[in-house]
């Protein structure tokens, strides 16, 4: 029997075969997808996308492009993002992205959602937000330190590894992966985005976790199957708790 896996983050982008990619998840045994927004577009495809599970938000791009009638999100979804900051590629509008990032955390707080975070070169500012604003989710796509990463798991967070893992130069994801504990860990593709190896250079789909998923499994020193097993409880857990 093929272990169930569970693709925590997801975007389907317009135009995309939604439907197509599910079944070639399903095949490979990637049996739950929880659809991720972020922009208008992709909060419309991750809502309609019918996997089950979706987010809906506002990401660090997107200040100064939404007005008030944005707000709030659809009750239905099971968390809100991706939201966050990323310094690296937009380092001069940190304000700006800092004040959306803070009002969604409390905007999810209200709806008693988690929340599904992506940050980038923002290690001290994501930490403040989350320690002034009390929020529980996903760190997503973890590529920070292992001293970052500890100090998520002190925040109570969840933290989701992506297709990066298998990079060969991502020797900082591989040592964070290390630091989650079991009932921490999650695994995601960040699809249409970084294809693990051995896809990499395709554009990146559900049916790859499966790769992600062996690799970890095989660093972590645990039998595929249990890791499947994990990562999909802990997904769970986290999204379908209150």
């Amino acid at each position: 029997m093929t272990p169930e896996l569970f693709d925590t983050h997801c975007h389907f982008m317009p135009g995309v075969d939604i439907g197509a990619q599910i079944a070639r998840a399903k095949e490979c045994g990637v049996t739950r997808i929880m659809a991720v927004g972020g922009s208008r577009e992709l909060n419309e495809t991750a809502a309609r996308a019918g996997t089950g599970f979706f987010a809906v938000g506002w990401d660090r791009d997107q200040y100064g492009k939404i007005g008030e009638e944005d707000f709030p999100f659809d009750g239905n979804c099971a968390a809100v993002g991706e939201i966050g900051l990323d310094y690296f590629y937009d380092p001069d509008h940190r304000k700006e992205q800092l004040e959306l990032f803070e009002r969604q955390l409390q905007l999810a707080a209200g709806l008693d959602k988690p929340v599904v975070i992506h940050t980038r070169e923002a290690d001290d500012d994501t930490l403040g937000a989350l320690k002034s604003i009390p929020s529980r989710g996903i760190i997503h796509c973890f590529t920070g330190s292992p001293d970052f990463c500890r100090k998520l798991l002190d925040l109570g967070f969840m933290i989701s590894i992506s297709g990066i893992v298998t990079f060969r130069r991502a020797d900082n994801v591989r040592e964070s992966a290390l630091v989650v504990p079991d009932d921490r860990i999650l695994i995601e593709t960040d699809s249409p985005f970084l294809a693990p190896v051995p896809m990499r250079g395709k554009d990146n789909e559900p049916s790859f976790l499966v790769h992600t998923a062996r690799f970890l499994a095989s660093l972590r020193k645990t039998e595929f199957e249990d890791f499947a097993a994990l990562t999909t409880a802990n997904a769970l857990k986290t999204l379908c708790t209150h």
